[in-house]
């Protein structure tokens, strides 16, 4: 029996606000593209974060970023961003995460850029590490992503 694949995709569609003035899109925003990827797999998770902060009073904060970058995205491209969890923790989560440019005849996707981003579970007042709380941890275990 094959391992069940845990990776979560979501599209992006690059736009001009994305792009610097050499038309390709600024390195900073794959931190951004990582972040909407990690948040829409949450919440296809069920782990809605603003709801979690208001019920639970906690929230998750980045707390390191390693990113590669291989080729540039341009204009118009559609990206495929991903998010997957490679160490989980009581209180932290290492995620890898990957943008590859999806081509329009249909060919395998070309990575463009990866990264491996850190986030840990703080109290949201005090902004102090806690444990995740069960419900989350529950739902990202590997069996019910």
């Amino acid at each position: 029996m094959s391992p069940v694949d845990t990776t979560f995709r979501w599209p992006v569609r690059i736009y001009w606000e994305d792009t610097d003035a050499g038309g390709i899109v600024f390195y900073a925003n794959y931190l951004k593209f990582f972040e909407r990827a990690r948040t829409e797999w949450l919440r296809h998770l069920g782990v809605e974060q603003q709801k979690l902060r208001e019920q639970v009073g906690g929230m998750f904060v980045v707390t390191g970023t390693q990113l590669r970058y291989h080729r540039p995205a341009r204009l118009d491209d559609l990206l495929t961003v991903t998010a997957r969890v490679t160490e989980p923790g009581r209180a932290s989560l290492t995620i890898e995460q990957t943008a590859s440019l999806q081509p329009a005849d249909g060919s395998a996707p070309i990575l463009l850029c990866e990264g491996s981003i850190r986030i840990g579970w703080v109290d949201a007042v005090q902004l102090r590490p806690q444990r995740i709380p069960t419900a989350v941890l529950q739902a990202l275990a590997p069996g019910n992503q």
